[in-house]
């Protein structure tokens, strides 16, 4: 697995996701979504840029144990920046059933995946503590190297149970692209950019093992790379 990763430092950064975003919509395959406010930003964008998504299906990295039209679900702020602006929709949207619970809101999304081993992008946000997708520090879950999907516990606000990829599936994927804005993230960004992998931050432990990954970060977020 490498570890390096490509850093770009921007003033929008969620203007050079949006681009991406648009750029895989356009060339169509499996595009994996993460939550966040910064990430709601290169949705809308990305939906400006690119208003057919009719060769993509959208995935997810991980959602909150909530019904889809809760204030706290990640599908449903993807739905209301990106997917209800669009003039062509995915040709599949494959949510998080959250409203199951962990466990089994995970044993569904393994049978979403079927015999998909592979994305072709994954965006992902970065947590100030270092947590990615809901795979937060030195919990069992950094442990998984066979399943797909796992239940979690969250570890940070807001404490609700979470269904999350497992590290070797975010691994698999063809593009990883980080997007990470703020002060509050700059020390986590310095752990997970440019420290030793560790489980103490779980964004030092993705990287594509075949393919590229890049973090786009905006100054604030760069100041301690």
């Amino acid at each position: 697995m490498s570890s390096l990763v490509e850093i770009v430092v921007a003033d929008d950064p969620a203007a050079v996701v949006a681009d991406l975003l648009a750029a895989a919509a356009r060339e169509g395959g499996h595009v994996v979504l993460t939550g966040g406010s910064t990430p709601a930003d290169a949705y809308e964008l990305a939906a400006e840029r690119q208003p057919d998504w009719s060769r993509t299906e959208l995935w997810w990295g991980d959602e909150r144990c909530v019904a889809p039209d809760d204030d706290r679900s990640n599908y449903g702020m993807a739905k209301r920046t990106l997917l209800d602006q669009l003039e062509v929709q995915p040709s599949a949207v494959h949510r998080m059933r959250g409203e199951l619970g962990r466990d089994a809101g995970a044993e569904d999304y393994d049978r979403e995946l079927g015999d998909l081993a592979r994305f072709d992008l994954v965006l992902l946000g970065l947590g100030p503590d270092g947590h990615v997708a809901s795979l937060y520090p030195d919990q069992p879950t950094l442990d998984e190297s066979e399943r797909r999907v796992l239940g979690a516990e969250a570890k940070l606000e807001p404490y609700v149970d979470r269904v999350t990829l497992t590290l070797p599936m975010l691994r698999a994927a063809r593009a990883i692209v980080f997007l990470v804005a703020g002060a509050d993230k700059a020390e986590a960004a310095a752990r997970a950019f440019s420290g030793e992998p560790s489980r103490a931050t779980p964004g030092s432990l993705v990287r594509a093992v075949s393919g590229t990954t890049t973090a786009v970060l905006d100054p604030a977020a760069a100041a301690k790379l």
